[in-house]
């Protein structure tokens, strides 16, 4: 008997960098009466809530680096690893990256870092158009290319095929399996008792940790399918 339901956001839930839709965020609204549901995304917590409308539900951002709960009707962070990352070590590797493989011309900056300490290269910049990012690289082949040189070249980072344009860099501790396993012994979770319910599991895919950690999931292909994908939760 599951208890515990774990979303991923972009391609899961949403289209990439897109609004909550009704038909989902109604999803949600039913599922929340039989389980309890939370988020657990690559992008930090307050940016998952706005991309939600803000839903009201707990979060685990920036694979498990924050926590956000509703507390009082307001989103609150509840906790916030920092690390610091070498900024300069990043940014002259994406460089390199982007000189050996075209990615010259793009919007923005080259390379983000977050609050956290997570970093991501965006290929086409912090400031590309959502529709240019969603465009880019659906199968993820052109960033498969990549990965194998971007392990060389961090090799005391895991490295994440992330979101829909970008590669995403954390300290080997930090992804969604070890982040979804301490919320559960927080809360009183057996790992028999979670679901988890993605769209990135293979290798190098911000979900490809809950797979090898053993836990039970369920694999979208299309988020406009979630609905029809979990009727059987409703019943």
């Amino acid at each position: 008997m599951k208890k515990l339901l774990c979303f991923d956001l972009d391609g899961t839930l949403t289209q990439h960098r897109s609004k909550l839709e009704k038909e989902n965020r109604a999803l949600l609204d039913e599922l929340q009466k039989r389980y309890k549901v939370i988020m657990v995304g690559a992008g930090g917590a307050e940016r998952i809530y706005a991309q939600m409308d803000e839903y009201p539900i707990d979060i685990l951002g920036n694979y498990g680096m924050q926590e956000s709960k509703m507390i009082d009707g307001k989103f609150t962070i509840i906790r916030q690893i920092t690390t610091t990352p070498d900024k300069a070590y990043f940014l002259e590797k994406a460089q390199y990256l982007r000189e050996k493989y075209g990615y010259t011309e793009y919007k923005g900056d080259s390379v983000e870092f977050h609050a956290t300490g997570m970093v991501t290269f965006p290929l086409l910049g912090t400031k590309a158009d959502v529709a240019d990012k969603i465009a880019f690289d659906p199968t993820r082949a052109k960033r498969k290319v990549l990965y194998p040189e971007v392990l060389e070249l961090f090799p005391e980072y895991t490295v994440y095929i992330g979101g829909s344009s970008s590669f995403d860099f954390t300290e080997k501790k930090y992804n969604k399996y070890d982040a979804i396993m301490q919320y559960a012994a927080e809360n009183g979770y057996a790992k028999e008792e979670i679901l988890y319910i993605g769209d990135d599991f293979g290798d190098g895919g911000g979900d490809s940790h809950v797979r090898l950690g053993g836990m039970d999931y369920i694999e979208i292909a299309d988020y406009r399918t979630l609905a029809e994908c979990l009727k059987h939760l409703l019943y």
